[in-house]
């Protein structure tokens, strides 16, 4: 395959350009492999770039941040800039000295602002973009528009008659993920690269981020979250599993999440305030590498429905909330659970709006699958705005209730 074949269209390209217009620094973030340079490169040609990934800078910049930062041209793009939160200060102070937008361009495979050493935030100056693995629309070369017609109301008038089975399978797209090296390589090929990934971060990434003693302990901890993805979080059984107290469990979590490998999906509630002490639900961002740590492959698809299953909605949810970063940055996401167990996988919110969605693995849909929604719809009043079940079969189907539909994962990247 010819580099040029390598490259997919980012819709988030158009919000990073608006950000350099105005903006004097423009922080982009996502986990380690998943385009950054890339889209750095090709979203801002002509300019210079430093990436701290060279010992020798990063050594540097960490023991004179000022003259470093003194001596920089510009406009500059600095990578993997979580390595040095010494920069921040610096960066600041030439700032507000010299407000242009665009001087600073930072990428970073860790959150910024819950890098515990760091001691500035840039805050008013700073816009900052999260890049994600490629979605499955990115893959497809589609713009990626199934979030925007859900919000704008317009999912029934675009979505229309039959559609036609996709290729690859279901099953291939979630074992295949999104990280753009693995999807170079033959189906047997991505599970070595996703286990170097993870060591590359054990010895990397973990440490420059936080003080632990045994990293390995981290990896393990993803392995144990890739058999529980979509499951309710409960740190206490993580801990027996680990054998460490529940507190470093958390704080391992935390890593995991500054990393950008796992999502912590809060619970809805009407009052805002029991959002913050309902648990939360813990997704693994990319399936592929979910599905290579867990051991799963296409051909289980049949044999290993129900962990398929949970993989699907850690995917769906994946897939929605990548989206919404070239869509709309203002949306939040939550998961509905009440004291029947009755459940909503993703709930979708903007202020007081709601939407529900719901996800199947069966091709097959029932009126009973909707019962998650409406008690969702119910608790929301005039608030809830539609109901989104997805299936994996190929027609788009009306429920009883004329504010759900059923519709065909495939929209997701087709649309």
């Amino acid at each position: 395959m010819d580099a040029s074949a390598k490259l997919y269209l980012r819709p988030l390209h158009t919000r990073l350009a608006e950000a350099l217009a105005d903006t004097p620094v423009v922080a982009l973030l996502g986990p380690r492999q998943c385009g950054k340079s890339t889209l750095a490169q090709l979203g801002s040609p002509g300019r210079n770039y430093v990436s701290f990934d060279d010992e020798t800078l990063l050594r540097t910049a960490r023991d004179d941040p000022a003259g470093f930062v003194a001596t920089l041209p510009d406009p500059v793009t600095l990578y993997e800039v979580q390595r040095v939160p010494e920069l921040f200060r610096a960066i600041k102070l030439s700032v507000d000295r010299d407000r242009r937008p665009g001087r600073f361009l930072l990428t970073g495979s860790a959150d910024l602002l819950l890098l515990p050493r760091l001691s500035e935030s840039l805050a008013g100056r700073i816009e900052i973009l999260s890049l994600h693995p490629l979605t499955e629309a990115e893959k497809n070369r589609a713009p990626g528009a199934f979030l925007a017609t859900l919000l704008a109301g317009g999912l029934k008038r675009e979505i229309k008659g039959e559609s036609r089975p996709a290729s690859p399978t279901l099953a291939e797209r979630l074992v295949a993920g999104g990280y753009p090296e693995p999807l170079t390589r033959a189906p047997d090929r991505a599970r070595p690269w996703h286990r170097a990934y993870l060591r590359t971060l054990v010895e990397r990434d973990v440490q420059d981020i936080a003080r632990v003693k045994d990293a390995t302990v981290v990896a393990r901890l993803l392995e144990l979250l890739a058999l529980r993805t979509a499951e309710l979080l409960n740190a206490s059984h993580l801990s027996q599993d680990l054998g460490l107290d529940r507190q470093t469990v958390e704080n391992y979590l935390a890593i995991l999440e500054r990393l950008f490998l796992v999502r912590r999906l809060p619970a809805w509630h009407r009052n805002e305030a029991k959002r913050l002490i309902k648990t939360p639900k813990i997704h693994l961002l990319d399936s592929g590498l979910a599905a290579s740590l867990a051991g799963l492959t296409a051909a289980d698809w049949n044999t290993r429905r129900e962990r398929f299953g949970h993989l699907l909605e850690s995917f769906v949810v994946q897939q929605l909330v990548a989206q919404a970063s070239w869509t709309d940055s203002d949306l939040r996401f939550c998961h509905y659970r009440d004291k029947d167990q009755v459940e909503v996988g993703l709930v979708i919110t903007r202020g007081r709006q709601t939407w529900g969605v719901e996800v199947k693995a069966s091709a097959t849909v029932h009126e009973s699958d909707g019962a998650g929604l409406r008690r969702l719809a119910d608790q929301c009043g005039k608030d809830f705005k539609g109901g989104i079940l997805f299936h994996s079969g190929t027609s788009t189907l009306p429920l009883a209730d004329p504010r759900f539909l059923a519709v065909p994962l495939e929209k997701l990247w087709t649309l």
